[in-house]
């Protein structure tokens, strides 16, 4: 059965039980209009979420109507009217603000079109919402950057955050993680600015980071994209002994991780495989199957000590429960 996150769950048995739950849905409806609103193409993560979802809906035959918020929760509601008025047998969104489509849904209850929530929840009642715990993801590349530290010697200082995109609930809960992992150590956490899951904005912000702290011992990120960024103005200005760890796992960060010491740690966060599970899912509901509230498609830590276990050889490392 699909795994409700109400509480940690034991990374196997998660990984187990959300293969057989996908498998499980085998939905029965075909020929579905299947609407999909998303947050934004400038990350690259959303860009393979995007694309998962369209490999998986023309599988079977399905229209993926697929539309790009970029960034803005005004274009995102007047996107999904926009699906609504096609007449979407079912909608799938990731939302620019969790509070700020209400209205959308409400309009999607009265047009009785179901909503799934993909990668963000959304602080509104919804069909089901595919996703993964991202308080856990943060968490447990906080405790390997933490653990890379120690076997360095290093047990205080300063280990710099650079931010998603403000009121966010990945942000929120990735924090949530990083926070969790760093509480009774000395380290001191100095939280950085938001930069929208982007590498040229976490560049920027680097930079001016660099200025004000360059004692610092460590960076974490609430992406990898972000992570990468850090790290490239860390080695420009010489400053490789500063470890650095990010979410996601991107392809680039594994091989960062698997090549070098600089890059400690990542967690999985396949976006395709997500994209795959939430078209899954659409046909679960539009077939009058039950589909929990959460379904969680499940995460892994990388370090050094793994990263040659992971395929990473697209855009991200792929992370199939049971692969590993």
């Amino acid at each position: 059965m699909l795994q409700i996150a109400r509480k940690p769950v034991h990374v196997l048995s998660l990984a187990l039980a959300v293969a057989a739950s996908v498998l499980a849905l085998n939905a029965q409806a075909k020929n579905l209009k299947i609407g999909f609103s998303q947050v934004t193409l400038q990350s690259p993560f959303y860009v393979q979420l995007r694309d998962g979802a369209k490999a998986a809906a023309a599988k079977d035959g399905d229209e993926l109507i697929f539309l790009d918020a970029n960034g803005d929760i005004s274009k995102q509601n007047n996107d999904i009217q926009d699906l609504l008025t096609r007449k979407v047998d079912i909608l799938i969104i990731n939302a620019v603000n969790p509070d700020a489509v209400g209205a959308s849904l409400e309009a999607a209850k009265r047009a009785k079109v179901p909503v799934i929530a993909v990668d963000r929840a959304i602080n509104a009642p919804v069909a089901a919402t595919i996703g993964r715990n991202n308080a856990e993801m943060g968490e447990l590349s906080g405790k390997a950057l933490v653990a890379a530290l120690k076997q360095k010697g290093v047990v205080n200082g300063k280990i710099i955050e650079i931010q998603g995109d403000a009121g966010g609930t990945v942000m929120q809960e990735r924090r949530k993680g990083f926070h969790t992992a760093l509480a009774g150590t000395d380290f001191k956490i100095i939280e950085g600015p938001y930069s929208e899951y982007m590498r040229a904005n976490a560049v920027t912000a680097m930079q001016d980071l660099l200025q004000a702290h360059p004692d610092l011992k460590a960076v974490i990120a609430h992406n990898d994209d972000m992570a990468m960024g850090a790290l490239q103005v860390l080695n420009e200005s010489g400053k490789k002994n500063v470890l650095v760890a990010g979410v996601d796992g991107l392809s680039e960060a594994i091989t960062a991780i698997q090549n070098g010491d600089q890059y400690v740690a990542t967690a999985l966060n396949d976006p395709r495989y997500l994209g795959e599970v939430a078209i899954e899912a659409a046909r679960g509901l539009v077939s009058g199957k039950t589909i929990p509230a959460f379904v969680d498609a499940g995460t892994k830590v990388v370090t050094k000590a793994t990263a040659a276990e992971v395929k990473h050889d697209a855009t991200f490392g792929e992370y199939r429960p049971g692969a590993l």
